[in-house]
């Protein structure tokens, strides 16, 4: 019996340790103060190339809304996902259902570090993994634009989700094998400089890696096969492969990329369809220079065969 009691104490004190390590280590963590003071107050027209870049409203701007209607951006858009339903929040101006009360250091520590003001770890359906390798300069850039943007009233619904994933602090685990700053291409030295320049767009705040890369279990992406293609998140469709190996836009010079960019329509003549209508109209927004280095960086990269299972034939 007093041998049992041991080992008894032993194991609650073994978890014990276990709670606190797992505790200290699911902390989140935020930027450096002198990084975000150092980035300055930033500059709106520099922060408008950002926004549409990262096809912010895409997602936060009310389903359905059109012209002056995207920059409103009262959220609600539902994302149904094998986790679970994330809804995207409210990020205009209004002080009580958006963000209009944030500060600078806020917002960069929600798109730098996937961090909340209140201090709680924001759901990585919020793309932070990618905003992570963006420059503080740019985030202060984006955060002078939105302020610009009208406040418009009417809160969000909130995510719904099962346990575990209802848990916000398991998120700081799942950040400590995902989230980092590093670029996932490494490009030699004497890289040409709109290879670089599209690296930042396509790996930063163009966050095209989230859809077009396959997760793990864990829902992590597969940085082994950076966008090769993936299962759609929603439903049974896919995510095309963006890379120049088999299944991929291999046969697409830069110029196809960029057009494709700009105007919605392949090289045969198809146009965009799905979720990715949204992108492009954001992209035809950016200058011919950015469209080109993204292109030139998809063109450069590792070619991977398609990231997800060949789909079935349709039966009759």
């Amino acid at each position: 019996m007093p041998r049992l009691k041991k080992l008894a104490g032993a194991i609650l004190t073994l978890a014990g340790v276990g709670v606190v390590a797992g505790w200290m280590l699911s902390a989140p963590t935020k930027v450096d103060p002198q990084v975000i003071a150092a980035a300055g107050p930033g500059d709106a027209a520099r922060g408008e190339r950002i926004f549409n870049a990262g096809g912010c409203a895409s997602c936060h701007a009310k389903p359905g809304s059109k012209d002056a209607g995207q920059l409103e951006l009262t959220g609600g858009l539902a994302l149904k996902t094998p986790f679970g339903t994330f809804v995207a929040p409210n990020i205009s101006q209004h002080g009580k259902d958006g963000i209009g009360l944030w500060s600078r250091e806020d917002f960069a520590n929600a798109m730098l570090k996937g961090v909340s003001p209140s201090g709680e770890h924001l759901y990585p359906a919020f793309p932070y993994t990618s905003y992570a390798r963006m420059k503080p300069a740019d985030v202060a850039d984006l955060y002078a634009f939105m302020q610009t943007l009208p406040a418009v009233s009417g809160k969000a619904d909130g995510h719904s989700l099962a346990f575990p994933f209802n848990v916000r602090r398991g998120i700081g685990l799942w950040k400590r094998l995902y989230l980092g700053s590093d670029p996932v291409v490494a490009l030699p030295d004497g890289t040409p400089e709109p290879v670089v320049a599209g690296r930042y767009l396509v790996e930063g705040p163009g966050h095209c890696g989230e859809c077009h890369t396959p997760r793990n279990f864990a829902g992590g992406s597969d940085k082994v096969r950076w966008l090769a293609g993936a299962p759609a998140a929603e439903g049974e469709g896919i995510v095309p492969n963006i890379t120049s190996g088999e299944g991929g836009i291999g046969e697409w010079s830069e110029g196809d990329i960029a057009n494709y960019l700009e105007t919605g329509f392949t090289p045969d003549f198809d146009s965009v369809g799905g979720a990715m209508v949204e992108v492009q109209k954001n992209m035809a927004k950016l200058t011919p220079e950015d469209r080109a280095a993204i292109a030139a960086y998809l063109k450069a990269i590792p070619p991977h065969p398609n990231g997800y299972p060949p789909r079935k034939p349709a039966t009759n």
